[in-house]
């Protein structure tokens, strides 16, 4: 209900003090309402420093054990201004709320610093870690812990998260950083995506091009060439029962050759994690059914050319350990 005038003089001249919740007449004086309710967002500030526009508190998060909205019986700095009688009470009351917590509430303390721990070594953004710490409760609410690693669940829970967020991050890869077994993760990872119904689309090499080259160093133009090739082989059907690493190692190592940006095998191999020997068998399928023998050939003879015009010469790129092992 709006105020428009004053019933006591009938007086339009108005002001509405939001301090104190009170409208005034200005032509008499009278208080025409007051304990108004403000209906505005409630703005508080716990600094000390002035008025900054905060709310009370940070917002959940399912990475931290209580959600990030439990209590604290104080911090031990504060025992020490306390009386001898005061500081007992304080310290059995921190000692008793410590013990009340439950086995869930323990558990999750426990892994999902562990969680933290990993997703800093593997370099995984806050968004996937917040997945992965959602997936983890699940996981615990469900009881699909009980009888497992408890490490070996986090780490399934983080590869979860990369790959529904389609992060190139390999089963290779994290285990090789995590110190964990291969065989236990992937059978405790895909054990957790069946029971929770998380439904996980197999990764492409394509995903793994950018990762790869930033790593060897190769330019947008390798890159982008690198892709070209495996659109190429994906329309031949040749990517199909084929390992998406070894793929993406042997499309780099085929576009590394058109473009001039040459590694080696053994340095593209040591990059990926995959064996020399897969990416030479997948490099041999790629020139033998995609017939890229012409290609590589029109961009070395083009970049002799160029080199004959610089005075440079021609056959200078041409190193013996840079060839193709046969």
């Amino acid at each position: 209900m709006t105020i428009e005038s004053c019933p006591d003089c009938k007086g339009t001249n108005l002001t509405v003090d939001k301090t104190k919740g009170e409208i005034t007449c200005n032509t008499c004086g009278l208080i025409v309402e007051e304990d108004m309710i403000d209906a505005g967002q409630e703005w508080r500030e716990f600094s000390g420093e002035g008025q900054d526009g905060r709310r009370a508190g940070a917002p959940s998060s399912y990475a931290k054990h209580d959600m990030g909205t439990g209590t604290e019986v104080g911090s031990s700095s504060e025992v020490y201004s306390l009386s001898v009688q005061d500081r007992r009470k304080f310290l059995r009351l921190r000692k008793w709320h410590n013990r009340s917590s439950t086995s869930l509430e323990r558990n999750l303390k426990y892994a999902l610093a562990d969680l933290k721990r990993i997703s800093s070594l593997l370099n995984i953004p806050p968004a996937i870690e917040e997945e992965a710490a959602r997936i983890y409760r699940q996981a615990v609410e469900r009881g699909l812990v009980r009888g497992r690693s408890m490490e070996c669940v986090v780490v399934g829970a983080i590869y979860i998260a990369s790959r529904l967020f389609n992060l190139p991050r390999s089963l290779n890869e994290v285990c090789q950083i995590t110190n964990n077994n291969k065989r236990d993760v992937g059978k405790t990872y895909r054990f957790i995506a069946r029971e929770l119904g998380i439904r996980m689309l197999p990764s492409g090499p394509g995903d793994y091009i950018p990762k790869f080259a930033n790593k060897l160093g190769f330019s947008a133009e390798t890159q982008t060439q690198a892709q070209e090739i495996l659109e190429i082989a994906k329309n031949s059907e040749l990517t199909s029962g084929r390992g998406p690493t070894g793929l993406a190692a042997a499309s780099l190592y085929v576009a590394s050759l058109i473009t001039g940006e040459k590694r080696t095998q053994r340095e593209i191999a040591d990059v990926v994690g995959v064996t020399e020997v897969t990416i030479r068998n997948r490099y041999k399928e790629m020139i033998d059914r995609l017939d890229l023998d012409n290609l590589i050939d029109q961009a070395k003879q083009k970049r002799a050319e160029e080199r004959k015009k610089m005075g440079k010469d021609p056959d200078e790129e041409d190193d013996p350990e840079l060839r193709i092992q046969e």
